[in-house]
């Protein structure tokens, strides 16, 4: 998982970072995928900061035009974005969207579902050089987990209208349809102010990573090498612009199936490794489980999200 550097076995915070799932302290940034949000690589449970020792902040990697930091954020140990679904109302409560790797509580054990949990945390708002806005804050954690998939939905205390009149910023769409293989993606971390671009390689049956097992994954191709501190970060399709997938780990050492070096299985059981690859979960089936007012609805027609 792809969490902060400096907690090299949950700092590549899932969503975005290839490793295994890290715990998501404020204090110490982790998470599955890659070390620390913070710099550090040595443990990255999806990318997940938790030691690093370099700092990439400033450094962006050629994107397409069109494709910034505007509506993404940086978490203390992760990346995100505030998104909105597609049938999203203006002055809904706005929506952060990160891997349930990221949580401030740490990482959600298998089968651990999270809803309606009180929370107040703080995101660092981007613009679309990289530049911090505004902090945002937390009403609520509305949703988290890792089982199926890797993802955290906070609700925040602010609507989209408010952050667009205050901050210019809008938020990004979450796609509601299957993405598909050799399409045009950027991935931008708010933790690292760094935009890695390549194309989907495939889909993965089940990517399984020490004790999480996720389903029908997003592969990149090698040139999304992404970092522990990049889990959580939106991937955006280049060509719509809107959001089909979060980054959350990657295979960092070669090993089969174990934190921070997620393996591929398929119908039939079969394992393959690939080390230095990384992957993100699908997000298309997402927009099914909000409903009026951005309301979490898991009994909804359609939402296949994972219930408490």
């Amino acid at each position: 998982m792809r969490k902060p550097l400096a907690a090299a076995f949950f700092a590549l915070a899932i969503a975005g970072a290839g490793a295994a799932p890290a715990t998501a302290a404020d204090t110490a940034p982790t998470g599955v995928g890659k070390a620390a949000d913070t710099g550090k690589v040595t443990s990255t449970v999806s990318g997940v900061v938790t030691s690093a020792t370099e700092t990439l902040s400033g450094i962006t990697n050629p994107a397409p035009k069109g494709v910034n930091f505007a509506g993404t954020v940086a978490l203390n140990n992760c990346s995100g974005s505030v998104v909105r679904m597609p049938d999203s109302e203006d002055n809904d409560p706005a929506l952060v969207m990160t891997n349930g790797h990221c949580l401030e509580s740490g990482f959600p054990g298998p089968g651990e579902v999270l809803v309606d949990k009180a929370s107040s945390r703080t995101f660092g708002l981007l613009g679309a050089s990289g530049s911090r806005v505004a902090t945002l804050r937390a009403a609520k954690l509305a949703y988290g987990t890792m089982t199926d998939t890797d993802v955290a939905f906070y609700q925040l205390t602010t609507s989209y209208a408010q952050i667009k009149s205050s901050y210019g910023i809008n938020a990004l769409t979450l796609n509601d349809s299957h993405p598909v293989a050799g399409s045009a993606i950027s991935i931008p971390s708010g933790y690292w102010k760094r935009i890695y671009s390549c194309d989907i390689d495939g889909f993965v049956p089940t990517l399984k990573e020490g004790d999480w097992t996720w389903k029908d994954s997003v592969r990149y191709t090698s040139a999304c090498n992404t970092i522990g501190g990049t889990s959580g970060s939106p991937v955006v399709d280049q060509a719509s612009g809107k959001v089909v997938a979060i980054n959350n780990t990657g295979n960092e050492d070669g090993e089969r199936c174990t934190v921070n070096n997620p393996c591929e299985v398929d119908a039939n059981g079969n394992v393959t490794v690939r080390k230095g690859i990384n992957y993100a979960q699908e997000t298309y089936r997402i927009p099914s489980c909000f409903g009026i007012d951005n309301k979490l609805d898991l009994s909804a027609s359609g939402c296949v999200l994972p219930k408490p």
